[in-house]
């Protein structure tokens, strides 16, 4: 079997490149293949535990390009204002999507909901899905990689796409090198309900064990991602749903009312991961697999879906076929300045707010304070938490 692009990995980032490609793709007579090991849901099942994903204006302008906003928009949360603080000290700052004159600062939606629309509109003739298959083999060939899946099928392909997430087996596979920088520290992920309507509002709290976020959700929930010692998560995470809420109220506050539910919670230990390589001839290093960023910033996947679209871009914008070196290298290239300024503004802004050092302490304070004084400071902070950058509206 030969396809001329083959994206291993079919979640969020590799639907989101297919989706991407599809109608360069299908103009060029190019066969994409997408294999994903997890079989997708029968239609979407609301759920009071679905994880979800913040998603920033700048994702929300390309889903909006790509045609498929308007499918997504209806479980879309809208964050219309974002308060960052530091517990128990003076500095604090908003920001305000009417300032910013857009709509929203970004949305929140679960993800099996932004999946279900995504599969939906890839178009089975040109996107064919393996689902649920594995690649459990990754093989260079002279003009290609052959993959080879769990059921014995052998896949020849122009450019493979590894977008199989953090842990990628693959990437060690064929000898990817990546740099981790831990966090010493663990994230619990939960969805709770306040008394109080969130009104569109998220929260980003940093305290001396670690910064907390709350992010507003349909049907009147938050979606809370904690940052904890590792220990200490363990312990909030075994906790009787009253003692776990007592404690998070008392980290939190009332600015939401009291908490009333709590759901499910998850922990994931944190570490900054970045492949040392993205791209070689016929290859292509997509999402976590490229780059895990801490969550509390929420820059990862904003980030992931960008450099989806550069990819595209590049792909669709050369002559050559997919898989040419040079059309690779010139992606990547195109994105390291964006890549750098995420990568950094997220890792840098979380060492800073996790340290209880007092000289660290006053001067977040100070920048935190100035925020509100300098407009122009306060501008460019907002738009990297809208995924702009440098980029114009």
């Amino acid at each position: 079997m030969h396809a001329h692009i083959a994206i291993i990995g079919g979640g969020l980032v590799g639907a989101s490149l297919a989706l991407a490609l599809q109608e360069g793709a299908r103009a060029r007579g190019w066969k994409i293949l997408l294999v994903e090991p997890f079989a997708p849901g029968e239609g979407y099942q609301p759920s009071y535990d679905a994880r979800s994903s913040a998603l920033s204006y700048g994702t929300q302008q390309i889903y909006q390009r790509l045609g498929v906003w308007q499918s997504i928009s209806p479980r879309a949360e809208p964050i219309r204002q974002i308060h960052v603080s530091d517990r128990g000290r003076f500095g604090a700052t908003r920001l305000s999507a009417m300032e910013e004159g857009v709509p929203a600062l970004g949305y929140v939606v679960e993800n099996a909901w932004l999946g279900q629309c995504l599969w939906q509109a890839l178009d089975r003739q040109v996107v064919e899905w393996r689902c649920p298959a594995e690649v459990v083999g990754l093989q260079p060939l002279q003009g290609g990689y052959r993959l080879t899946l769990d059921d014995d099928l052998q896949v020849d392909c122009d450019l493979a796409v590894l977008a199989d997430g953090g842990r990628s087996s693959l990437r060690e596979q064929i000898g990817i090198e990546v740099q981790r920088s831990p966090y010493a520290q663990t994230a619990l992920i939960a969805n709770v309900s306040p008394s109080e309507s969130h009104r569109g509002q998220a929260f980003e709290r940093f305290t001396d064990e670690g910064p907390m976020a709350l992010l507003p959700l349909s049907d009147g929930r938050c979606a809370l991602v904690w940052t904890r010692p590792g220990d200490d998560a363990q312990r909030l995470a075994d906790l009787p749903d009253a003692a776990f809420l007592a404690e998070l109220q008392a980290s939190f506050g009332y600015r939401l009312g009291a908490f009333r539910q709590v759901g499910a919670r998850h922990l994931y230990p944190l570490v900054l991961v970045e492949a040392q390589e993205q791209v070689r001839p016929h290859l292509a290093v997509l999402g976590n697999a490229a780059h895990s960023l801490h969550p509390i910033a929420g820059q990862g996947y904003n980030l992931s879906l960008r450099d989806a679209l550069a990819l595209a871009q590049a792909l669709l914008g050369s002559d050559a076929p997919p898989g040419d070196f040079a059309t690779l290298q010139a992606y990547l290239a195109g994105q390291r300045a964006d890549q750098r300024l995420t990568v950094g503004f997220s890792d840098q802004v979380t060492r800073l707010f996790s340290s209880d050092a007092p000289l660290l302490a006053t001067g977040r304070n100070l920048g935190l304070l100035g925020l509100d004084l300098l407009p122009p400071a306060k501008r460019w902070f907002a738009r990297q938490a809208m995924g702009l950058g440098t980029r114009p509206l």
